[in-house]
């Protein structure tokens, strides 16, 4: 009974507690009311507005946050990789694309002043012309579904393409591109600035004398037919890549076609006038140094997209080996061509060292995937001392190159095919040299335990595709000096193309060549009193 009323006495005062506690929380909430209702009440009717507006505010936002649908997943690993991959393929042919601006200053550097303005408009005109021609007709012949000799389909980038998917994948008509997992613009684009490059190599070897409309057409024709066919050979799963013939990046599809049309062409042009004087070869200094070394650094700077871009693919271990073995070619190149040059002539010529380097890169461009350091250093080697003996022999044979082009890019090219079947590391050699299926692939070099087998088949590539380049390039040109002519008069050569073509000049007011042995005081297009046997300072 006690412990009852106890427990009773206890539960009376909880209540009482209770009721207390919740006396003074209510005391409490009336008071902050009565206090914010004060606050409200001094407000101004304006401010008093917008209190029931950011109550709504507040309240919608909480409905947002809570009723949004949930944010999309990511992108997929597969779609990341295509998306770097065309990224990478792309910086790489903006800087192949920069090495216009590499030949521009280069073969303006190493011509006369007086032919500036030519030089450098049929290399800023030449690669517009490769677009069109490449575009409409070069790139369906190269990678166009057809036969082992030429390509039948996809002019004007037209035609059935599900790029970037590849292997079995695939389905389009430009299955010779099947391997690389980008977009068809992507792979266009890197296409279409080497074959601007093949074009551009011409440019050197006929300046000074030719007609710029016969240059013109001459580009057109070489883009879009000689250099397309003999690439459909090699790049467009053609009968020479069916054989074993390997070229990675070029020595011989861009520069050894560009080579041989640019010899043609020399060879129909004829030499410059004074060029070669009772039997000599009387040198004709190229103007401006400064310049033709700095298209030299913007030559070598573009390759790391043109050999390294031949990748075709962000592959981080492929990228950077090629980009190493095609430096160090570069640099032993310049050396060894210094070296000789001053060995065999006397002084370390300048124009020699620059086309040192350029020898160099050239060599490595077929083979820069497939071989190590060592053997890319043997490669640059002996392209330097084969520059310099091939420009002296050109001229012996009195085949009047002014800017070294063809021993460059024919000679080193061949060169640097060769040494695809002599220094390739075999099969499999490096990670990635594997097909789609994971199976080795790549070719078998002599000095590192392979047969003659890749050989022979580097060997009957350089002779195919330059007899089909020299038949063909003899062909355009042939045609042209039966219709247009292809050079300038006499008196437009000694007067300077750019008066003569252009009608303008390069250094307006600097005295200029007037004659064949005298100058002129004027640098327009006046009269001036010649000078002979007097060269000005500022030439």
């Amino acid at each position: 009974m006690m412990r009852k009323i106890t427990n009773k006495n206890k539960s009376r005062r909880k209540n009482r507690w209770r009721a207390v506690k919740s006396l003074y929380i209510t005391a409490q909430n009336n008071s902050i009311v009565n206090k914010m209702t004060v606050v409200i009440k001094q407000l101004s009717p304006s401010w008093q507005a917008c209190i029931p507006v950011a109550c709504l505010i507040v309240l919608a936002w909480g409905y947002t946050a809570v009723a949004q649908t949930p944010a999309p997943a990511g992108s997929t690993t597969a779609e990341l990789k295509v998306a770097i991959d065309t990224l990478w393929v792309a910086i790489a042919a903006f800087l192949v694309f920069f090495m216009n601006a590499g030949f521009c200053m280069l073969e303006t550097g190493l011509c006369r002043q007086k032919n500036a303005v030519n030089v450098l408009a049929k290399n800023l005109v030449v690669f517009a012309l490769a677009t069109v021609a490449f575009w409409a007709i070069g790139f369906g012949l190269m990678f166009g579904d057809g036969n082992d000799f030429i390509g039948l389909s996809g002019f004007f980038l037209q035609g059935a393409d599900n790029s970037p998917a590849t292997g079995d994948a695939y389905k389009g008509v430009f299955s010779a591109l099947s391997w690389t997992g980008v977009p068809l613009a992507a792979k266009f684009l890197f296409q279409l600035v080497f074959a601007g490059t093949a074009a551009t190599i011409v440019s050197g070897a006929v300046a000074e004398r030719i007609k710029f409309l016969d240059f013109l057409i001459f580009s057109l024709l070489l883009v879009g037919v000689a250099y397309a066919i003999t690439g459909h050979w090699i790049w467009g799963a053609g009968w020479l890549a069916d054989m074993g013939f390997f070229d990675f990046a070029g020595s011989t599809v861009v520069h050894s076609v560009g080579g041989w049309a640019a010899l043609m062409g020399a060879a129909f042009l004829g030499p410059r006038i004074g060029k070669y004087q009772d039997g000599q070869a009387i040198a004709l200094p190229g103007h401006n140094m400064s310049i033709a070394t700095l298209g030299c650094l913007i030559l070598w700077l573009g390759w790391f997209g043109f050999n390294p871009g031949s990748v075709m693919a962000a592959d981080p271990s492929a990228i950077t080996h090629v980009a190493l073995t095609t430096n160090l070619a570069g640099a032993v190149g310049g050396i060894t061509a210094t070296i000789t040059a001053w060995l065999y002539l006397g002084k370390p010529d300048l124009s020699m060292i620059i086309n040192g380097i350029l020898a160099g890169l050239v060599g490595i461009t077929a083979s820069c995937a497939y071989v190590n350091l060592n053997s890319a250093f043997i490669i640059g080697l002996i392209a330097g001392v084969l520059v310099v003996f091939a420009v002296t022999f050109f001229d012996k044979i009195r085949i009047d190159d002014p800017v070294g082009a063809v021993s460059v890019h024919l000679v080193c090219g061949v060169w640097g095919t060769l040494a695809v079947g002599l220094f390739s590391v075999g099969p499999g050699g490096y990670p990635w040299m594997v097909d789609l299926a994971g199976k080795p692939v790549g070719p078998h070099g002599i000095f590192f335990g392979g047969g003659l087998g890749t050989l022979i088949a580097q060997i009957v590539g350089i002779l195919s595709v330059g007899g089909m380049t020299v038949l063909l390039s003899s062909i355009f040109w042939l045609a042209l000096k039966a219709t247009l002519g292809i050079r300038v008069s006499t008196q437009e050569e000694i007067e300077g193309l750019d008066i003569g073509e252009h009608g303008m000049e390069a250094y307006s007011g600097f005295v200029k060549e007037a004659s064949a042995n005298g100058f002129s005081e004027l640098g327009s297009h006046g009269a001036g009193v010649s000078r002979a046997g007097d060269l000005p300072t500022s030439l």
